[in-house]
This record gives C-alpha cells, structure tokens and sequence, in this order.
C-alpha cells in the first residue's frame, strides 16, 4: 500500500500497452529540487511498492548529493531472460513513448536491475530527447555505469567511514555481497587500498577465505564459470551466510531487504557500507547501531552512480565525474557521521535530516504542510 506523506510521492503513472505486452509503473516522488531522477528496473516481480519505496530512496540520494534532481524510479514487469532481444526493444521503446507525457520535463531514467546503456540508447530515441535518460552510450555523449562510478563511491565512502569505526584499512578484512557492477568496482577499488577480501558472494553462494582473495583471479574465474564459487582455495557457504562471516567490514552490494532483524545477533562486522539500495529496514540499523556497528546509509554511500548520471546530464566527460563522486561522497559521508557522532544518533537519522531540510528549503507545498 502505498503511504503519502509531505514529500510524496507526487506522481504514479501506470502504463500498458496491449499491443506489445509492456505493463509499467513510474513514480515520482519530489520534484522539488528538480526532474525527479531513477533507474528503470524490467523483473516480473516488480511492484508498486518496491519502486515507491525506491523512489524515495532516491529522493534523499539527490538531496544528499546536493544534485539538482528529484527522486524517482520506474519498473516494467517482464522477464527479459524470456525474451528475445527484439522484444525487449519493442517493451522498452513501448515504455519511453508512454512517458514522454513526462520526460524529460519530470522524469529523467537511467539503467538499473535488467538494464543498460543498450537500453538508455532504446530509451532515448523512442523518447525524442538525450535529456530523457543517462547511462547512454559513449557514442551518444554518455558515461556507463560499467565504468564503475557507484563502486567508486562506495569505496570512499568505506574509506572516510573506517576512519570513525577506528579500522585501519590496509589491515582490514572485507567482505561484499553481490559481484556485479557495484561489487565488482567496490571490491577492486578496496584490494588496491590494501584492504584483504575474505569473502564474496553472488547468486551461487559465497567464496570464503580467511587468508584473502585475489582479487584478479577470483574476476578471472567468474567470467569463466559464471560464479565466484569456483575460485580456489575457498570454502563455499549459502549465500545468506556472507551474514555470518566474522570480518571487519561488510559492503552490501546486490540484494534488497538482505539483513533481517533474525540476523543481527549472527552479525561480527564492525562496520556495514550500504552499495545496495535498501538492504535492510530502518528499525534493523536501530539494532546494529545498539549492538555498536557502524552502517553508512544506502543513499549517501552508494550515490556514485546518480552524481555521474549528473556529470553526464550537463555534458561532462569521465574526467570530471570520477573527480565530482570522490568529492561529494568523502564530503557527504564524513558530514554524515560527524553529525552523527555529535548528536548521538544513527548515521541514517543524521543523514535524513540533511536531506529532508536541503528539500525543505525548496518545496512550498512541504513548508505548507
């Protein structure tokens, strides 16, 4: 069900197309700072729901990041492993021409779960506007997301965070959730630190060593095999269970909703860096942060990729986005937890503040209510 409140959201747009079978849903949550921003994820389990829920994440991301956008997200429910190419073109170019009512004047997509530069290309053109969408191809002035901006993020902002949790990151242990893009960059960004990875997993489980991975090899052997469970020597664990691996830092990096308040008492990590998008609940960070971990919010640690959408949307290179995520992610995170440490609350309660008073201060009808 969804829950309205001051901030949003603003505008659910249902759409369907007979003709070619696209269902899909955008929301646009808060428009204030401006085009609400968010990635178009194509699953067949996609809700209402989990994109308003996703939306405002994003709201907060934007705002946090000092970005001029809004928050938004959208989802076609489809499962494009069932597809064929073709069709998947005609779903996606189905869904831009039914949003051109509002993009890219309020809604402005990017590439999420199922969906790539290939598909922001698709997008775009069925759009009419380069504006419609970021994550496009290089030919079209755009900057993937495959060059690695949200891991890159997520990186420093595990490095500025090691500093409050007092961990010396050439000597920690590390372990990721999830090696696709964000786990992938955040991992190799972390091993050229010095950091030792200990454990990693994907959808087959986890590959664990207590003397470290190697990080080329263990990429080597997923482009091989298809999963990092192959990488040798290793003990392989349930997927779930990178929960229970006793290290110093946790980056999630895949699944939503990973950490259940069951897991907390399993939990030895020091500190919890979130990449993904929500992977827990709000009143299960209440528990971490009693049991003294330290969790760095999804939308200030994982915002690489929305600044680099930025970068893109005003026509910058790759130069000028790494430089932009470094400098709002070390800036923002350590704002954060200083804020945090000085009012004795959790980072994500310091944070939500930050962003909800940089949205207060642009939307009237939010001052209104």
């Amino acid at each position: 069900m969804v829950e309205y409140d001051a901030f949003g959201p603003e505008k659910i747009v249902q759409v369907y197309n007979p003709k070619v079978g696209m269902r899909g849903v955008l929301v646009i949550d808060n428009s204030a700072l401006g085009p609400g921003k968010g990635g178009i994820r194509m699953t067949p389990t996609v809700s209402l729901d989990e994109v308003v829920r996703l939306a405002r994440a994003m709201t907060w991301k934007t705002a946090m990041a000092d970005l001029p956008f809004g928050g938004a997200k959208s989802g076609i429910i489809a499962d494009p492993k069932n597809m064929s190419l073709e069709k998947k073109k005609e779903i996606i170019e189905a869904f831009s021409k039914a949003l051109k009512i509002v993009s890219p004047d309020l809604y402005v997509a990017a590439p999420d779960i199922n969906t790539s530069e290939r598909e922001m290309e698709w997008y775009s053109k069925a759009n009419g506007s380069k504006k419609s969408c970021t994550g496009k191809p290089k030919k079209m002035g755009g900057i993937p997301h495959e060059l690695g901006s949200t891991g890159f993020g997520v990186f420093h902002a595990a490095k500025i965070a090691s500093e409050y949790a007092k961990i010396d990151l050439e000597k920690a242990t590390v372990a990721v959730e999830g090696f696709g893009n964000v786990g992938f960059y955040t991992a190799k960004f972390l091993s050229e630190a010095g950091a030792k990875l200990v454990a990693v997993s994907d959808s087959r489980g986890v590959i664990y060593n207590k003397t470290g991975l190697n990080f080329k090899k263990l990429d080597q052997v997923k482009k091989k095999t298809g999963t990092v469970t192959n990488y040798k020597p290793g003990n392989v664990k349930p997927s779930r269970d990178i929960l229970k691996i006793k290290a110093d830092i946790l980056i999630t990096a895949a699944v939503p909703d990973l950490i259940k308040g069951g897991d907390v008492d399993d939990i030895n990590y020091k500190m919890i860096v979130e990449g993904s998008n929500i992977p827990t609940t709000y009143d299960v960070e209440e528990l971490l942060y009693k049991k003294g971990i330290l969790v760095v919010p999804d939308f200030v640690a994982n915002a690489g990729g929305v600044i680099s959408s930025y970068v893109e949307y005003i026509g910058g290179d790759e130069k000028k986005m790494f430089k932009l995520v470094e400098e709002k992610v070390v800036n923002n995170t350590r704002k954060v937890l200083e804020d945090a440490l000085n009012k004795v609350c959790k980072p994500r309660d310091s944070a939500l503040l930050i962003a909800k008073d940089r949205v207060l201060k642009k939307c009237d009808i939010c001052k209104v209510v």
